[in-house]
């Protein structure tokens, strides 16, 4: 990623967000695939995919987690547009995709084929596994691998990082 698109991204996800994105979210979308939609030399949608170790009924799953989807907010159909390319990356490459809807997003990737995790969520900390009730709410993924034994009741678990863990 050159510095020009690192401020571009920047500066779209400080306006989708309304200044809410921080240092940490920004630095969970790194080091991934990233999804870019221009219109006119504009960006007006990013999207990025990394790669996560999600922990389920004694297995570790390989996780294309879901980062940073921000749409400019007077431009429609563009969230839409980077979601079917994340899709196509995560079907591509992963067991499962795995993201963590921001308030009122839910319903826009429930349409899309994702399913909200109903079991408990936790973290693999340092001091061990640790429930993260906060994101119980707001957790969902993508199936992708048939036969893989995923229980949305069970609990799932994700690895650790610094800021929002999930």
């Amino acid at each position: 990623m050159t510095p020009q698109q690192y401020r571009r991204i920047r500066e779209l996800l400080e306006t989708a967000f309304d200044g809410e994105f921080g240092e940490d979210d920004l630095e969970h979308a790194l080091g991934g695939l990233h999804v870019l939609v221009e219109e006119h030399g504009l960006l007006v949608g990013h999207g990025a995919v990394v790669q996560r170790r999600l922990l389920h009924q004694g297995r570790a799953l390989r996780a294309g987690y879901v980062e940073a989807v921000a749409a400019h907010p007077r431009r429609h159909g563009y969230g839409a547009r980077v979601m079917h390319e994340v899709e196509r990356i995560v079907r591509g490459a992963y067991m499962i995709g795995a993201l963590s809807a921001s308030e009122g997003a839910g319903e826009f990737y429930r349409r899309r084929g994702w399913v909200r995790w109903e079991g408990p969520t936790a973290v693999l900390a340092p001091g061990g596994l640790t429930r993260t009730p906060d994101d119980d709410d707001s957790t969902y993924v993508l199936p992708v691998e048939a036969g893989t034994g995923i229980d949305v009741t069970q609990l799932i678990a994700c690895d650790w990082r610094d800021g929002d863990v999930w």
